[in-house]
């Protein structure tokens, strides 16, 4: 006897050998036993998932001289080996795909009328949604009242196209896909009784492989274990490792590993973003994940880690990285820059990145890898905890800053005085804070790195109303976990309190932690005598020199101005004369 593919010699042969199609498998049993079968069935469902076996099912049942419990199929009978041998003379399979004019259709229902040797006859009619519509006219009738002894079953992966007259006239049947777990129990069976040597982890990649169709897992089986089951799937889980830890380098490196061993960025991109969208549903809904039970798990921890919000965000990219792939002259290189944007967020500024980072801030993200952390303009303490704001933590927190950042473009605002005010100054009355650099304080910045951010970020960054109570003051030094800032008088420091959580919140989104302020009065005031003491030292303005005074004596009466109208100066400098109308 010749080979044949696992997927061929495993192919279920009754209703009790089918897997996962509980709801399908009963109906059409009780229809059976009953004998309440219907003239027209149309199964649905993606590849691999049992269409046209289960089609082939009912008509061995249908002509079955031994039925076994009202409704199986005995399988040794006459008519049961030759609908498993493909020659029966009760079942007629045309795939639609190729017979889809309406001279085939004519043909089929001309020959519909007649006679086999069983009970029924059974058309199976596959794809049938590419049948043209002058085919599918054609088979109206026929299908809406066939001759008694003729059923017709339909099967296509694209239910939507069939014609609505088409499926009115169906019951209709959606097979699924199958579940990881049902699907390594069947993988097992099928290798214990083939005598296969392979691992279970073996059999978990081929069930990765399948992704719930049954053709599709037995064929990876078969491949694996004839010795070329490579597991590909290494280098999707070092990138999403990465991904996972923030590091740029180890992503990279990973991409260029999978090219390296002849995989096409296109299909890395594929199957990465397959990962990811695993990853995500194992930590919203694991039931609905086609995995086996240990690589579930390692998806939903990696989802965890990642988060919601830079899951989504690196399918967003990679997803765009793939529409890019089809026009750039080189798809790696669109595949790498849609993960650089993903491991490092501080580079995007997009809505979905400042979400991302705000969620990292909630959660207490792991810090990222050394090698990123250092490449970093600014270091981010991602393990520090979420900022506290009055009215609502991290949430009220997002809002203000969603609301602080929606200000136009910084313009430039007058000074007290006409005097540009350093954003450094250090006060007269605070010797440490102008003698030495300051020192950081625990896990906040120093009072130069806040200044410094203040004046280029933050600050242009804020509303106009909250930026006019903060502009004219300044950062004094970091003193008990808090950064001081000083402001010009006791009015103003209860107006810059009332809006003192959309600051603090402004100054955690930049600096990736929470940045708590104390306000105080400034000691050195904010008159324009202690604003000019602040320019390190300036000589004063030296004193105007007096005027001269004119000497009267020597005016001289300008000559009189001859009287003259508009007209007349008009017609003088034109050239031009009067006329009377």
């Amino acid at each position: 006897m010749a080979f044949q593919s696992l997927y061929r010699r495993y192919r279920p042969g009754k209703f009790g050998d089918l897997r996962g199609q509980e709801h399908v498998k009963r109906a059409l049993q009780n229809a059976v036993a009953t004998d309440t079968v219907s003239h027209a069935y149309l199964f649905s469902g993606p590849r691999g998932t049992g269409k046209t076996t289960t089609a082939r099912i009912l008509a061995k049942a249908m002509n079955c001289a031994d039925l076994q419990d009202g409704s199986e199929p005995c399988g040794v009978c006459e008519s049961c080996t030759s609908i498993d041998s493909g020659s029966s003379m009760d079942v007629i399979e045309l795939d639609a795909a190729s017979n889809n004019g309406v001279d085939a259709m004519r043909d089929l229902i001309a020959r519909a009328a007649l006679g086999s040797p069983g009970r029924t006859k059974l058309y199976i009619l596959d794809e049938v949604h590419m049948l043209s519509p002058g085919a599918s006219n054609a088979l109206l009738k026929t299908l809406e009242e066939p001759p008694g002894h003729v059923v017709f079953v339909l099967a296509t992966t694209d239910p939507q196209k069939v014609l609505p007259t088409i499926r009115s006239r169906t019951q209709h049947y959606e097979l699924g896909l199958l579940p990881g777990s049902t699907m390594l129990e069947h993988l097992q069976w099928v290798a214990k009784d083939a005598q296969l040597d392979v691992t279970e982890d073996q059999l978990a990649l081929a069930v990765r492989r399948g992704k719930g169709s049954a053709r599709d897992a037995l064929s990876a089986l078969e491949q694996i274990a004839a010795g070329g089951g490579a597991d590909d799937d290494a280098s999707i889980d070092e990138i999403v490792e990465g991904l996972c830890e923030r590091d740029t380098g180890r992503t990279l490196t990973a991409v260029a590993t999978a090219c390296f061993a002849g995989r096409e960025p296109r299909q890395l991109a594929d199957q990465l973003l397959a990962h990811l969208r695993d990853a995500l549903v194992a930590t919203l809904a694991p039931e609905v994940v086609l995995l086996p039970d240990d690589a579930k798990d390692a998806a939903a921890d990696q989802g965890r880690r990642l988060g919601n919000a830079a899951t989504v965000r690196a399918m967003d990219a990679i997803g765009e990285a793939i529409q890019l792939m089809r026009e750039s002259p080189d798809p790696r290189v669109a595949l790498e820059v849609a993960l650089v944007r993903c491991t490092r967020p501080e580079l995007d500024t997009s809505p979905a990145a400042l979400v991302e980072r705000l969620e990292r801030l909630e959660r207490g993200a792991p810090p990222r890898a050394a090698a990123a952390a250092a490449a970093a303009p600014v270091a981010e303490a991602d393990d520090a905890p979420a900022p506290v704001v009055e009215g609502g933590g991290i949430a009220a927190a997002r809002a203000a800053v969603a609301k602080a950042t929606a200000a136009p473009a910084p313009v430039d605002r007058p000074t007290l005085g006409g005097l540009k005010r350093k954003p450094a100054a250090p006060a007269p009355t605070a010797p440490a804070a102008t003698n030495a650099a300051p020192v950081a304080t625990g896990d906040l910045p120093t009072r130069d790195e806040i200044t410094t951010a203040w004046a280029d970020s933050v600050l242009p960054r804020l509303r106009p109303t909250i930026k006019a109570k903060f502009s004219a003051g300044r950062f004094l030094s970091i003193e008990d976990g808090a950064a001081v800032y000083a402001v010009s008088g006791e009015g103003l420091l209860g107006k810059a309190r009332e809006v003192q959580p959309q600051v603090e919140a402004a100054l955690a989104e930049h600096f990736g932690r929470p940045v708590p302020l104390r306000l105080v009065v400034d000691p050195g005031g904010a008159t324009p005598d202690a604003l000019r003491s602040r320019h390190d030292d300036a000589p004063p303005p030296p004193d105007p020199e007096p005027e001269e005074e004119p000497d009267l004596s020597e005016l001289v009466d300008a000559p009189p101005e001859e009287h003259r109208s508009g007209v007349d100066k008009f017609k003088e400098a034109f050239g031009a004369e009067e006329v009377q109308g």
